[in-house]
């Protein structure tokens, strides 16, 4: 997927790489809405999900989406989330978070959303994202509709 954003370089989004807990999910329960939204969404890239599966599930869930999981070991969360992004590529990698541990990842690929949703945000997130939505749903809406990125990050 090609984002033309004047005054900016365009995106060029082959992956797609999602946080699950506060995202994706809230007390490990998938939200309404994204299950369809991710299908429509793995027609056009690549979708991975990163989680330290605090909640337990994470595979069950990938397997539900068809998405391939990566479950972090325990310990430092932002850097090992960070070298997932690394091993897609973040000059080709979309992210989505809401916590402290998705900062890095949020500021380094090539664009970051981050989600306020029912769990809320970190402010270190909020601050290294590229757009702010207030559900998952619009996350992923913006990378079904690439004119919404474009009106949102044109300068």
């Amino acid at each position: 997927m090609r984002v033309k954003v004047p005054g900016r370089n365009d995106l060029v989004i082959e992956n797609v790489l999602l946080d699950v807990n506060g995202t994706l999910a809230l007390d490990g329960r998938l939200l309404e809405g994204v299950a369809a939204r991710i299908a429509q969404l793995r027609e056009l890239t690549r979708v991975v999900i990163v989680t330290a599966d605090t909640h337990g599930g994470a595979i069950g869930l990938g397997e539900d989406l068809g998405l391939e999981v990566m479950v972090l070991d325990p310990g430092d969360g932002a850097s090992q989330k960070l070298q997932s992004l690394h091993r897609l590529g973040p000059d080709k990698t979309a992210t989505i978070g809401n916590g402290s541990n998705d900062a890095l990842m949020l500021e380094r690929s090539a664009l970051g959303i981050c989600v306020v949703g029912k769990e809320g945000a970190s402010a270190e997130a909020l601050l290294k994202a590229d757009i702010v939505v207030t559900d998952i749903c619009d996350a992923l809406d913006l990378l079904l509709n690439p004119r919404h990125i474009t009106a949102t990050l044109r300068k």
